[in-house]
């Protein structure tokens, strides 16, 4: 009988010879590949043992004609007709100028349709917006909106910024906006559309402040609105920068760098948003992500304006160092106020300088929820504002 086999030592068998109709369709599938040159090197450049080849090189799309460079008519923010209008349907849109101080001021007037109160003149908004803007940001996004609502809107590039004369370029003057907006107001009361007894202020972010000061100095502004404010205060810079003490560090350095400006013509500048740079006079990332990209100078950018990011560091002074509780307290035209938590203030100083705004016809509406940004370019945020915009404008009342 034969013997088992041992437990540990395994079974031996003979090796198998693979069968001749396995091996024939890969001798023949290697052929196939040797002869396309797949997989393998030429015969006459052979691959090194270890190596393989690259990839070819991918083909590069071509770029449709329409979407390459810009007109070589050189820079413009509309296309606009021979006339400087544009009819966007609802309104016209005029490109205009107006002079300040020596200074040209460029600007877009909207012309509603259908005015508010058909075959008469209509009640007019002058519009300026944050801090270091151009037109063609969020005061736009207001004016297209009041156009539609029957009010004629205006908004301009101020003195140093865009498309408006002033030297040096993208310098921040609290006077001078005012300045800008009395001069805006003027020219509105000229426009053959508006009623001159009907002329009113808007004022977005950072441009609450010289909408209330040129609202409180200019009798031809009947009154103002406030939306969404960066009010300037003490407490707002030091919110902003950290503590009073790196406040007066801003402003002393604004300081030095007037006088440098003053004694040796140099212009020093600070980025106006920057993740990277501490001397940047906007470090919050949301602020951030938004103001980046409005520095493209791309084919397709010209209708969002030349904004630039940045700022003269001289323009600190006037920013941090300026208080706009005196001029609210001085202010006895009616006033709208709107806010939110999360807006450019946070929650407690716009409601305290609403208490100490000196006009007996003032509202305050708190729009929930509702972030900084989204007041610039949410659409459902702007025509909720928007709704109590124009009837304030319109008869004077806040709903």
């Amino acid at each position: 009988m034969p013997r088992p086999p041992s437990p540990t030592t395994p079974r031996q068998r003979p090796p198998r010879r693979p069968a001749l109709r396995t091996l024939r369709p890969l001798a023949a599938l290697c052929a196939a590949l040797l002869c396309s040159g797949a997989g393998t090197a030429s015969a006459a450049t052979p691959t090194p043992t270890g190596t393989s080849t690259a990839p070819a090189a991918a083909t590069v799309p071509a770029v449709p004609a329409h979407l390459g460079a810009g007109p070589s008519s050189g820079f413009r923010t509309q296309a606009w007709d021979a006339a400087q209008r544009i009819d966007a349907g609802a309104y016209l849109v005029e490109r205009v100028r107006f002079v300040v101080q020596g200074s040209e001021v460029v600007g877009n007037l909207f012309l509603p349709r259908r005015p508010a109160q058909p075959a008469a003149r209509a009640a007019a908004v002058v519009v300026i917006g944050p801090v270091a803007y151009v037109k063609e940001q969020a005061p736009m996004q207001y004016a297209s909106r009041l156009a539609q609502q029957g009010l004629v809107a205006l908004v301009f590039d101020p003195r140093h910024h865009g498309e408006s004369q002033g030297e040096p370029r993208r310098h921040e003057s609290g006077p001078a906006k005012v300045a800008d907006l009395r001069a805006a107001a003027a020219y509105l009361a000229q426009r053959p559309e508006v009623d001159a007894a009907r002329i009113h202020a808007l004022g977005v972010c950072q441009g609450v402040n010289w909408a209330a000061d040129a609202t409180q100095q200019e009798p031809l502004l009947q009154s103002v609105a406030l939306v969404a404010g960066h009010y300037l205060t003490p407490q707002t810079a030091a919110l902003y920068l950290g503590s009073p003490e790196a406040v007066r560090a801003r402003i002393a350095r604004a300081h030095d760098a007037r006088l440098a400006f003053e004694r040796e013509g140099r212009t020093d500048y600070i980025p106006i948003v920057s993740l990277s740079d501490a001397n940047a006079l906007l470090t919050a990332r949301p602020i951030h992500d938004f103001y980046y990209r409005w520095a493209d100078r791309g084919p397709f950018a010209g209708h969002t304006g030349l904004w630039e990011n940045r700022i003269t560091q001289m323009s600190e002074a006037g920013i941090w160092g300026h208080d706009i509780a005196p001029s609210l307290r001085a202010l006895r035209k009616p006033v709208l106020m709107l806010h939110s938590d999360r807006a450019a203030s946070g929650p407690e100083i716009p409601r305290r300088l609403f208490e100490q705004i000196g006009s007996e016809r003032k509202a305050q509406v708190w729009l929930p929820e509702r972030n900084q940004i989204q007041f610039y370019q949410d659409p459902t945020t702007l025509d909720a504002v928007v709704a109590h915009l124009a009837p304030f404008f319109a008869d004077g009342t806040a709903r």
